[in-house]
């Protein structure tokens, strides 16, 4: 069963009206942050960066990489379910404190995105690059070269192609990690936002995009202020989910600028996704859009659509916890 406008709506201006009920408590101080329980193992990584000196931009880069690189993940890098033409396509951005940022769009045969991002950040005058030019400026710099589309992706694929039906399934991140073999995937991406020691806030996002999508297509991932924003004087923020929702609102941006004005990273998702139900209504039904914070103060909250959101946090004494987002609708099943 899928929400009706009316549902939608209603569960909207009830998440509204009775935040002490819908809202979980933000956390306490927090040096990462990440999207999704796959989001653990990245911020291990990220924190023994941080633990070796590392700035913001170190962490969320050798935290990014980890999901990149794991054949199992089919939603990020190696392993990805391909195109519905069969390409492997990825996507990344990153992004420090001082608003230099990096990012590539339909990446093919190289694994780690988020590095060729951050090489387009420090290396070229220029905040992204696409396809085979991103492609060359990777190969050119030393990345790699490696067949992306593993066995069981392709598999996943061809299955695919006896339908070629494509229907979303919220928090498939979770779920098709967790062993469902040839799911279609609907969304991706690993979020990652962290602070250095130095309190100098970094971001990232990197992903293979919807499974199945068409040749060509591009989320929100890598776009900033949609999939990813920093800004050293309030937090930053990242967006999970379907994308082509992300875009029209400008989620993390939105999400930034909603603390600027004094929301607390919870509520500042909260209020995100209440304005993309206003704009969006009935045209939600069975999406999941989730959108995830963390302050200048080390403050992290997030919110979905849809119940079963996760996000991984590690605070400042190393402890990791996996929390479970609050959502503006129930449960459409």
């Amino acid at each position: 069963m899928t929400p009706s406008r009316r549902t939608l709506l209603t569960g909207a201006a009830l998440a509204a009206a009775s935040p002490a009920l819908a809202l979980p408590r933000d956390a306490a101080r927090a040096a990462v942050v990440s999207t999704w329980d796959f989001g653990a193992a990245a911020n291990a990584q990220a924190w023994a960066a941080r633990q070796s000196g590392g700035s913001a931009v170190d962490m969320v880069e050798a935290g990014a990489r980890v999901p990149e690189a794991d054949a199992s993940n089919h939603s990020v890098g190696l392993g990805g379910y391909p195109d519905r033409d069969g390409h492997v396509t990825l996507d990344a951005v990153i992004m420090d404190h001082a608003g230099n940022l990096g990012a590539v769009c339909a990446l093919e045969d190289i694994v780690h995105a988020v590095s060729v991002a951050r090489a387009v950040m420090e290396r070229t005058p220029h905040v992204m690059l696409v396809g085979e030019g991103a492609r060359t400026f990777a190969l050119d710099q030393g990345f790699e070269p490696a067949v992306l589309l593993t066995p069981e992706a392709e598999a996943a694929w061809r299955e695919w192609l006896t339908t070629a039906d494509y229907a979303p399934r919220a928090n498939s991140e979770n779920t098709d990690w967790r062993g469902t073999p040839g799911g279609p995937g609907d969304h991706d991406t690993i979020g990652i936002l962290a602070m250095d020691a130095d309190g100098r806030l970094g971001g990232a996002c990197t992903t293979s995009g919807m499974a199945f999508k068409m040749r060509g297509r591009v989320g929100d991932s890598p776009l900033t202020g949609a999939g990813l924003y920093v800004d050293q004087d309030v937090g930053a923020a990242t967006a999970t989910g379907v994308g082509e929702d992300v875009v029209r609102i400008c989620g993390a941006h939105s999400v930034v600028e909603a603390m600027r004005a004094g929301a607390a990273p919870t509520d500042a998702c909260r209020q995100v996704l209440e304005r993309l139900v206003r704009l969006r209504g009935g045209a939600l039904a069975g999406h999941q859009v989730a959108l995830l914070a963390l302050d200048v103060q080390g403050r992290v909250g997030g919110f979905a659509l849809l119940p079963g959101f996760t996000y991984a946090v590690t605070d400042t004494t190393g402890a990791t916890r996996i929390e479970r987002a609050g959502a503006v609708f129930p449960d459409p099943a």
